[in-house]
């Protein structure tokens, strides 16, 4: 099954291309380039298509900038780290960094890569901006660095791997932010928005700030933004930040692997930007395909706050969290509550997910008090409950949950949260919403780490963020005992074997004789098949 590729192909050299109005240029920084340290590229003269490569040497770089120019669609402005020869991404450290001194821009304590915000160069909203293939860190306190004025300064708490002001159409890309107060940080105000911000395949973990829950793994608030193929882990220790904290409008979050953080998902109020509160999609968040891991003792036992926590509830988010397809596995031994609903105009529409705990089924609740919950086709172990306290909002329950003591994975201990072929997720999972279709169905799945894959279409879907591919046979051999069929799946008997000839002239069959065997080998031993399963185009394999 293919993946989707993150890494994009790499420039080899210093060109220069002519555009339809400009030329754009190609900057290669690093040991036996034109340019030795990143501080050296003209970053207050950069045009559309002008692309930054920045080569891997064994030391970090130790620089700092501000990135305050525009590209277009057809030609952004692109910042990539060439990979070392084991694959080590170019490393920027903040600790000890120096600033070019051409650049001139406000808020240097708040990031090691900055976006918009500038004296020099002049002040814009950045537009079209890539950034892909950095490790960058160090971006906290008692870390220093030396800023374009020449003198030292401490990195603010909050401050962050990359900060963004300001910014339309930025794509962060397979890179790794860690070390820093806020790993990934998007600002918008009341009179700018930022937005059309994707950050996908990178690996955010190890941020905040010891003693503090003001800092976060990711903390964003802008007008359509997407996380996607990310992997999220647990926060500096003794944080108490969150991983992934949202005040935005449009969000999507699907297919990443999310552990830890006091809350995996803090998705509140837009506070400081009407524009973002004023805009439709501030109604409609969609998580799905995710794979979401609660720590044993770690933070808040809620998994997931949607709603608000300005205290300001005119602005709470008052709309539909479309939550469908997550694998939500808690470690903890003590109870989990899966949704903090801030208010009663705050929905959740909880459908076709895992949630499991390694606890009794009475240890996990679905709400913690308000809003409206509808429950759909989930799985659960028995004894789950409403809520650990008292329930103020309302929830729908169908009576789909699917129960049992395990959703069996194909290896829990190993975090390998595929399905088994035997587990009762497979093709239980129910149809979903309109609002959701076309745009949010489960098409992808994580593959880890920081990757995707298509989910195997496999009649219908499965619970959960894995579908159970289709059984295929990878061999068949014959003896006089009939014939031995090798299959990429493994699933428990009883079932029917089916099959129709590789030219599709002929009916689907199915055998008529018995089926043998253990794992992914069985005997079949009915002689009629024989023919058509040496040379086969298409089985299917189907519980009775």
């Amino acid at each position: 099954m293919p993946r989707i590729p993150l890494l994009h192909s790499l420039l080899a050299a210093v060109f220069v291309t002519a555009g339809a109005d400009a030329f754009a240029a190609t900057y290669e920084v690093g040991p036996g380039k034109p340019f030795v340290t990143p501080s050296a590229v003209p970053w207050e003269a950069l045009q559309p298509g002008d692309t930054i490569l920045i080569h891997w040497r064994a030391a970090a770089y130790q620089d700092k900038w501000v990135i305050c120019r525009q590209g277009t669609a057809a030609q952004p402005i692109t910042v990539r780290g060439v990979p070392g020869p084991a694959g080590e991404l170019p490393v920027i450290d903040g600790s000890g960094a120096t600033t070019r001194t051409a650049l001139n821009f406000w808020s240097e304590k708040r990031g090691v890569i900055k976006i918009g915000g500038a004296n020099s160069p002049t002040d814009t909203t950045p537009k079209f901006i890539r950034i892909e293939n950095l490790e960058i860190r160090h971006a906290r306190p008692p870390h220093t660095f030396t800023g374009f004025a020449g003198t030292t300064q401490t990195y603010a708490a909050n401050a962050s791997a990359i900060y963004v002001e300001k910014c339309e159409n930025l794509t962060v890309r397979n890179c790794i932010l860690r070390d820093c107060g806020n790993g990934f940080f998007v600002a918008s105000s009341d009179a700018l928005a930022s937005r059309a911000i994707v950050v996908e395949g990178c690996f955010i973990y190890g941020n905040g700030n010891a003693g503090s829950i003001y800092e976060h793994n990711s903390y964003t608030a802008a007008a359509d933004i997407v996380f996607q193929f990310n992997r999220f882990g647990p926060l500096l220790t003794g944080a108490g930040g969150n991983n992934l904290k949202d005040r935005s409008a449009g969000l999507v979050v699907r297919n990443n692997w999310l552990e830890g953080g006091s809350r995996e998902l803090d998705l509140v109020d837009a506070e400081d930007s009407v524009l973002i509160r004023n805009d439709p999609a501030y109604a409609q968040t969609f998580v799905y395909g995710n794979v979401i891991i609660e720590p044993a003792g770690d933070g808040n036992s809620q998994i997931v706050h949607y709603g608000g926590d300005s205290g300001t509830t005119a602005n709470y988010r008052k709309g539909t969290l479309f939550f469908h397809h997550n694998t939500i596995v808690s470690r903890r031994t003590d109870n989990t509550t899966l949704f903090r609903l801030s208010t009663n105009d705050e929905t959740c529409e909880f459908r076709n997910n895992i949630a499991t705990t390694v606890a009794a089924g009475s240890a996990l609740a679905f709400t913690n008090s308000a809003g409206t919950l509808n429950l759909s086709h989930n799985w659960m172990k028995p004894g789950a409950r409403d809520s650990h306290g008292t329930v103020t909002g309302t929830i729908n329950n169908d009576g789909t949950t699917v129960f049992g003591t395990s959703p069996a994975f194909v290896n829990e201990a190993a975090a390998e949260y595929h399905l088994a072929g035997t587990s009762a997720c497979v093709n239980a999972a129910a149809t979903l919403p309109a609002a959701v279709l076309p745009t949010h169905a489960p098409l992808l799945q994580y593959v880890k780490h920081q990757a995707a894959e298509a989910r195997p279409a496999n009649g219908v879907r499965d619970i959960g963020a894995y579908e159970l591919p289709p059984p295929e046979i990878r061999s068949v051999t014959r003896d006089s005992e009939g014939a031995h069929v090798t299959f990429t799946t493994v699933l428990a008997a009883p079932y029917r074997l089916d099959y129709r000839d590789d030219l599709l002239t002929g009916p689907w069959l199915t055998l008529q004789g018995g089926i043998t065997g253990t794992g992914n080998l069985f005997t079949v031993d009915d002689p009629a098949a024989l023919p058509l399963l040496r040379r086969f185009y298409r089985v299917a394999l189907t519980l009775p």
